[in-house]
């Protein structure tokens, strides 16, 4: 069955070129011109996927995502926007978006990214683990969220970030590592996030999980 994607974008020149594109190799689409009429049709109509203009007239494309989400739409979103680098790259994915998309792209770009986050979003089942509140992975680095929406890099070495990697790759990965690196790391993670934690699986290695404020655990699984 052909996937239906929602394009939401003001320039109309643009949004029609990937209709037809998009339609050119078997997608349902639907256009929007606005972030509010696009609320109006997601009450409606259910899609496997939104291309996202971030600026736009009115609502602009991050507002908007950030609605959706708050709302519970799990919808996967690619936003599209001529504000490229690492922290505007870092602010759309933070707030939701699935993936993140510099203008002018190809088309055939575009679609293949389309694929990637609706086989995700297919694989990616409500007990899939997912990376801790408050890190953001981009640009081949990890980031903390703030709260004034100003992510700061996690500063590690070569083999602390490489043992991150392994453990949210996805989260709930068990990893090896030397014992100082994970106790670097573990350090390092408890200074940024009260509820995530580094334990040990004795015999394997190493687990990153998520903890109350109030767990005393040690460090230590039986």
């Amino acid at each position: 069955m052909n996937k239906t994607v929602l394009i939401i974008d003001d320039d109309d020149m643009l949004r029609k070129t990937l209709a037809h594109g998009l339609r050119d190799n078997d997608f349902n689409v639907i256009t929007s011109n606005s972030a509010e009429n696009a609320s109006d049709i997601l009450q409606r109509i259910r899609v496997d996927a939104i291309v996202l203009d971030r600026m736009m007239g009115g609502m602009d494309g991050l507002t908007f995502l950030h609605e959706l989400r708050n709302r519970g739409n799990t919808t996967p979103v690619i936003m599209l926007t001529a504000m490229t680098g690492a922290e505007n790259t870092i602010d759309g994915l933070s707030g939701g978006a699935n993936d993140y998309l510099a203008k002018p792209f190809q088309l055939m770009e575009l679609i293949l990214r389309i694929n990637n986050i609706i086989k995700g979003s297919s694989n990616n089942t409500a007990h899939a683990p997912q990376l801790p509140k408050g890190l953001i992975f981009t640009d081949n680095e990890f980031f903390i969220a703030t709260p004034n929406n100003q992510p700061r890099i996690l500063p590690l070495s070569g083999e602390e970030k490489k043992l991150l990697q392994r453990l949210t790759s996805p989260m709930g990965n068990i990893a090896s590592a030397a014992p100082m690196v994970a106790k670097r790391l573990r350090n390092k993670l408890n200074g940024v996030l009260s509820d995530t934690d580094i334990i040990t699986i004795r015999g394997h290695g190493y687990k990153l999980i998520n903890i109350r404020p109030t767990n005393d655990n040690n460090g230590d699984e039986k």
